[in-house]
């Protein structure tokens, strides 16, 4: 096994072990808030570590600069927290309780500050 081998199966059993974990939080956390957080580092750590792996293979093997891949990494990097950053914003808003262990809510005070302000 080369070093180049040594180095893309790293990345893609990285990438393999935070998906795992992120499929144990959806099934081991309580709310969705704990659920969407779990989704959305293995969607984030996990599917950029496998594409890293991806984009050094036709790099280092194939003698392939494959742009898109890198694209394709910017792109998840960027849009996986914005929507998960949604998903949880609109379970709160539609009323979603909050796991009774959790610490605080800090966006009651700032929701209840808006519905207090005259339209």
């Amino acid at each position: 096994m080369t070093a180049i081998e040594i180095i893309l199966s790293i990345f893609v059993i990285i990438g393999a072990f935070l998906s795992l974990l992120g499929s144990i939080g959806l099934i081991r956390f309580p709310d969705v808030y704990g659920r969407t957080h779990a989704a959305t580092k293995s969607a984030t750590l996990g599917v950029i570590s496998i594409m890293i792996a991806t984009f050094l293979f036709f790099l280092w093997v194939e003698g392939i600069f494959a742009g898109k891949i890198l694209l394709a990494i910017l792109f998840v990097f960027l849009t996986a927290p914005v929507a998960a950053l949604m998903v949880a914003r609109a379970a709160y808003r539609t009323g979603v309780p909050l796991w009774e262990k959790s610490g605080q809510d800090d966006l009651k005070k700032m929701y209840e500050k808006k519905m207090n302000e005259p339209q």
